[in-house]
C-alpha cells in the first residue's frame, strides 16, 4: 500500500503544478473575451441605447456610457478588484490588493496572468452600471449620474460580486451564477426599477409618443452586443475548453430563439414585426441564458430562449402600460426579469444527467428542488440589498445634487442643456 501511495505522489504533484502554470490557450481566449465584453459597452450598448432615445438626447447617452467606462475602470484598480476578489468576508472583501498591490507580470489567477483576469472582470464591472443608463435616459443630471454610478458600483456591485464570485456568502451557500444573472442583470434591473420610480416619468410619457430616433443605431448596437456576449458567457469559463464551447453555443441559441419569440408575439398582436422588437428579444434571450450558460445544453437553451422572449415581452408591457413606470429603455423587464428567470431555470433544466443539461457540475446533489431553493435565496439577498442600497444612494445624493434636470432642460434636450453639443445639424 505504501509503495502505491509513493507511486502516486509524483502524479498528484504534477497535477497541482500544471494547475498553477500559465496556459497560453486559456490566456489567449480570455484576452479575446475581455476585448469582446468591453466592445459590448463601447460602442455596442452606447449605440443601442443612443438609437432608442430621441435625437436631442443621443449624445447624453453616449457620454454617460463612455464616462461610466472611465470612472469604473479607475475605481476597479484603486479598490474594486480587491474588495471583490480578495479577503474572506461573507459580504465584502478587503483592501489588501488596493491599487493592485502585489500584482505583477508573473502573478497568476488559475491558469491566467492575474492582469488578464483583473481586466476581464473590470469589463463586467463597467457594463453593469452602464446598463442602468437605460432607466434614467433623457432626464438625469450628468453630475448626479457620475456620483450615483460610483456609489452604486461601490455599495451594490462589489458586494454582489464578492458574495457570488469572490467566495462570499452566496458562493458558500452553493448559488450558481455562471456569467452574471445575479451579479450583473438582477442588480442593474432592480436598480433601474428603483431609479425609474424615484425620478418619475419623462415629460410627455403619458400624453405623447417618445419614439426611438435612429433604428439603424439600435440594430448596429444590438448586433455588437450579440457578438460581444460570446466573450461575456463563454469567457466566464475562464478557460478555452468544452465548457466555454457549450456556453458559446447555448448563448447563440437562446439569443436567436428569444429574438424570434418576441418578433412573433409582436407580429401576432399588432400585425407587424419591428427591428426594435426583434433586437430587444435578442437581448432578453442573452440576459436570460447568461447565468445558465454553464449548466444547460442546447435543448435547455431552446426552452430558455422561448421563455425569455415571451416572459420579458409581457413584463415590458406590465411595467409601462399597467404600472406606468417610465423605465425608459426597459432595463428591468429585459435584464432584471431575464436574469432572475435564468437563475431559476438553471436549477430546473440544468440537471447534469438530464436531456436539457450540459453535464456541468454545480447542481446540488440533493436534486433540482434543493438547488432551486438555493437559487431563490440568492435572488432574495441580491434583489433586497440592491433595492435598499440604490434607494439610499439616491436619497443621499439628492440632498446635495439635483438628480433630475429641470423641465426646461428636459424639453430642450440633454445634449444641449448638459453638454452644449448637438448630434445633428439640421
Amino acid at each position: 500500500m505504501l509503495k502505491r501511495i509513493l507511486f502516486l505522489v509524483p502524479f498528484v504533484l504534477s497535477i497541482n503544478i500544471e494547475a498553477s502554470e500559465l496556459n497560453s490557450g486559456d490566456s489567449a481566449w480570455i484576452l479575446t473575451s475581455t476585448a469582446l465584453v468591453l466592445f459590448m459597452t463601447l460602442p455596442g450598448l452606447a449605440l443601442f441605447y443612443g438609437g432608442l432615445v430621441r435625437s436631442k438626447n443621443v449624445l447624453s447617452v453616449l457620454m454617460q456610457c463612455f464616462t461610466i467606462a472611465c470612472l469604473i475602470s479607475v475605481c476597479w484598480v484603486v479598490y474594486g478588484y480587491s474588495l471583490a476578489f480578495y479577503g474572506d468576508g461573507l459580504f465584502i472583501g478587503d483592501l489588501s490588493a488596493a491599487f493592485l498591490n502585489g500584482v505583477g507580470r508573473d502573478s497568476l489567477s488559475g491558469t491566467l496572468p492575474e492582469t488578464v483576469f483583473i481586466t476581464f472582470q473590470m469589463t463586467f464591472a463597467i457594463i453593469t452600471p452602464a446598463l442602468i443608463v437605460g432607466a434614467f435616459a433623457e432626464r438625469m443630471n450628468f453630475t448626479a449620474m457620475c456620483v450615483f454610478s460610483v456609489a452604486w458600483f461601490t455599495l451594490v456591485y462589489l458586494p454582489a460580486c464578492h458574495m457570488v464570485w469572490g467566495g462570499g456568502y452566496l458562493a458558500q451557500k452553493g448559488v450558481i451564477d455562471f456569467a452574471g444573472g445575479l451579479v450583473v442583470h438582477a442588480t442593474c434591473g432592480v436598480a433601474a426599477l428603483v431609479i425609474a420610480i424615484f425620478l418619475g416619468q419623462r415629460n410627455g410619457f403619458l400624453t405623447s409618443p417618445l419614439p426611438p430616433h435612429n433604428r439603424t443605431f439600435v440594430m448596429i448596437g444590438a448586433s455588437m452586443l450579440w457578438v460581444g456576449w460570446f466573450g461575456f458567457n463563454a469567457g466566464s469559463a475562464v478557460a478555452a475548453d468544452g465548457s466555454a464551447g457549450m456556453a458559446m453555443l447555448v448563448t447563440h441559441i437562446s439569443a436567436a430563439v428569444g429574438a424570434l419569440t418576441w418578433m412573433f408575439i409582436e407580429w401576432f398582436k399588432s400585425g407587424k414585426s419591428t427591428i426594435i422588437g426583434i433586437a430587444t428579444g435578442m437581448v432578453a434571450g442573452l440576459a436570460t441564458i447568461t447565468p445558465a450558460s454553464g449548466t444547460v445544453g442546447p435543448a435547455g437553451a431552446l426552452l430558455i430562449g422561448l421563455l425569455a422572449g415571451s416572459v420579458c415581452f409581457y413584463a415590458t408591457q406590465l411595467v409601462k402600460s399597467y404600472f406606468r413606470i417610465d423605465d425608459s429603455l426597459d432595463v428591468f423587464p429585459v435584464h432584471g426579469v431575464g436574469g432572475i428567470l435564468g437563475i431559476i431555470m438553471l436549477a430546473l433544466v440544468g440537471n447534469p444527467e438530464g436531456f436539457l443539461g450540459s453535464g456541468a457540475a454545480g447542481i446540488s446533489e440533493d436534486g433540482s428542488l434543493a438547488q432551486l431553493l438555493i437559487q431563490l435565496e440568492g435572488i432574495f439577498v441580491i434583489c433586497l440589498w440592491t433595492a435598499v442600497a440604490t434607494w439610499i444612494i439616491l436619497k443621499v445624493t439628492s440632498v446635495f445634487i439635483d438628480i433630475r434636470v429641470s423641465s426646461e432642460s428636459e424639453d430642450k434636450g440633454l445634449d444641449v442643456s448638459e453638454h452644449n453639443e448637438q448630434a445633428y445639424n439640421l
